[in-house]
């Protein structure tokens, strides 16, 4: 699997690698995403000299599982910016954290999310599940009614990790 040192690192990482993302460890300069994490070519690239907090490769990764294939491929320097694929990316990034028994505090640290890491948590935490709908609409995870139908698990669990289409 991947080879890092800090041991949470290396559990996400991986997990990231298990489930079909391409991980590599590199350098990454410092205008990357979020400190250490770079995204080439649709892999997400860790620098773990300068990787500050191990969550945020969760969230980085949930933004290339909720793209299409295509455009994952092609992600480069940057995710993007539309506000649909980053409420996902919150969302993919709770279930997988809770999915790695890791708390989710780890991914929604007060560093992050420009000050709303804590009203995220608490949402998710009292089942405020914000994306839930585009999480279905995509295949990736299912809400109570649709899980009860289908006989599967609702979210926090996800159906599948990757985005197929």
């Amino acid at each position: 699997m991947t080879h890092f040192r800090d041991p949470l690192t290396k559990r996400i990482t991986d997990f990231l690698v298990e489930i079909g993302l391409d991980v590599r460890a590199g350098s990454v300069d410092d205008a990357a995403i979020l400190p250490g994490i770079g995204v080439i070519d649709g892999a997400l690239v860790v620098d773990e000299d300068r990787l500050r907090f191990p969550g945020d490769l969760l969230h980085e990764a949930g933004h290339l599982a909720v793209a299409t294939p295509e455009r994952r491929r092609t992600m480069h320097g940057t995710v993007g910016d539309d506000a649909a694929e980053e409420m996902m990316a919150i969302a993919w990034s709770y279930a997988a954290a809770l999915h790695l028994a890791i708390d989710p505090a780890v991914v929604f640290h007060e560093a992050g999310y420009r000050g709303g890491a804590t009203d995220l948590l608490e949402n998710f935490n009292a089942g405020r599940y914000l994306a839930l709908p585009m999480l279905q609409w995509t295949g990736l995870a299912y809400d109570a009614v649709r899980a009860k139908e289908a006989g599967a698990e609702a979210y926090p669990l996800m159906r599948k990790w990757l985005r197929e289409d």
